[in-house]
């Protein structure tokens, strides 16, 4: 049995899915956090959150790098640690800090970095000449509007530490950026309790669909486990509507998105001891490089590569980050495809009415998860605002998705919001 320190987590999928993985993997670990009721808040009622299975749970400041690293090393001393991980964005820089301090398994400070940050994963693919849009970084008003007009509308606008496509926006003229900066800087502080970087990411708007490449690194060879597919809508935010693995593509196609991702996971240095999640747009110029997160993919599409291939990411995300060789055997799930599909609210309110037991036993459906009535719904602007989600299987073929836009039409059809 390992010991694992958890810095942290997401209070999604993720929270539940990395704490099944280390246990199912016959492992320990302990839990540290800087607000333990941040978790406490996302459990349902009468029941105690996974991370709380923890060997232990402590509380330090994981937002002060400078005191938390002799902390760590301290309970080191008496814990023993064998790895350590987090899923939530805004941790894994720190997490890259603790397992170099303590000299255990996991990639560089520096490459962890540059790929949280989206303007120096940027500056970094462009100095190598990985695709991806022309961008312009940039704090100042007059510099940024000056940016924009170079780059040309429409264009979007990204913060360069932010998550869930928070305040990523289209944007088509001078009107609309200037609204869209006033956003981002009326919001200095993420939920975390980390003060954000005043600077703007400026990005020309790339055509075609978007997928994203799901990979894992160990011993300095990166394997591809497969491509997913994206929707996307509620303009002019960015919100992810849906997935499906394995994306519905022509082969050349998928190949070019993985080659593009293996090369910008190159320019990164995060070619060992990483599960990566890689999104590409498959613009009518070829690949172009999205965002490169070197964490396992959210949006419960660990979940749709395991219904496929049998190959859970999060266990792969826990034995890489001890050190250990990930099973990546593909076995016979008896699918051949699986999507997700979420349920996304187009305006404000409370929730009076949102009824699921019409779609949980239908045929092909695997999970069916749907927020309470009375819940306050706020029209989404993020991948946030989510009332729910419904997963299904299709074992002949491709067909999954299209399974799962029924689905989500007979769930829309009983939602009413007030």
């Amino acid at each position: 049995m390992a010991h694992l320190l958890v810095v942290e987590s997401w209070v999604g999928s993720m929270s539940r899915l990395l704490p099944r993985a280390i246990r199912e993997n016959g492992h320990a670990f302990t839990f540290l956090t800087r607000d333990l009721h941040h978790y406490l808040r996302s459990a349902p009622e009468g029941t105690a959150h996974p991370l709380l299975g923890a060997r232990n749970v402590i509380t330090a400041d994981t937002n002060d790098i400078e005191a938390l690293l002799p902390e760590v090393e301290r309970l080191r001393g008496v814990l023993g640690f064998d790895g350590v991980v987090t899923s939530c964005d805004y941790y894994l820089p720190t997490v890259a800090r603790i397992a170099e301090r303590l000299g255990l398994p996991g990639p560089g400070p520096e490459a962890v970095q540059n790929a949280c940050r989206k303007d120096t994963t940027r500056r970094v693919l462009d100095d190598a000449g990985a695709p991806g849009p022309r961008f312009a970084v940039r704090e100042e008003w007059a510099d940024i509007a000056r940016a924009a007009r170079d780059i040309g509308y429409p264009l979007v606008v990204k913060p360069v530490d932010l998550c869930a496509g928070m305040y990523v926006r289209r944007v088509d003229d001078e009107a609309q950026l200037a609204a869209a900066c006033r956003a981002l800087a009326d919001f200095p502080v993420n939920a975390r309790g980390q003060r954000r970087t005043p600077v703007v990411l400026l990005e020309e708007l790339l055509d075609g669909p978007e997928v994203s490449v799901e990979t894992v690194s160990y011993a300095g060879a990166v394997q591809v486990v497969g491509v997913t597919d994206k929707s996307v809508g509620g303009a002019p935010a960015f919100v992810e509507t849906g997935h499906m693995f394995p994306a519905a593509l022509p082969l050349a196609d998928a190949e070019a998105a993985e080659q593009t991702a293996l090369a910008a996971l190159k320019a990164l240095g995060l070619t060992d001891g990483v599960v990566a999640h890689t999104e590409i747009k498959l613009t009518s110029a070829g690949p172009r490089v999205v965002e490169v997160n070197p964490r396992p993919a959210g949006n419960r599409i660990t979940e749709l590569v395991r219904h496929v291939t049998g190959i859970d990411l999060a266990a792969a995300f826990v034995e890489v980050a001890l050190g250990r060789a990930p099973d990546l055997r593909h076995t016979d799930t008896g699918l051949r495809s699986a999507a997700v599909g979420f349920l996304v609210p187009g305006s404000s309110g409370t929730l009076e009415a949102l009824d699921g037991m019409s779609v949980r036993d239908l045929p092909g459906v695997l999970e069916v998860q749907l927020a309470e009535p009375g819940r306050a719904v706020k029209a989404a602007g993020s991948n946030n605002e989510y009332l729910g989600h419904v997963m299904a299987g299709d074992a002949d073929g491709l067909g999954a998705r299209a399974r799962v836009e029924t689905l989500l039409d007979g769930l829309r059809a009983g939602l009413v919001i007030r």
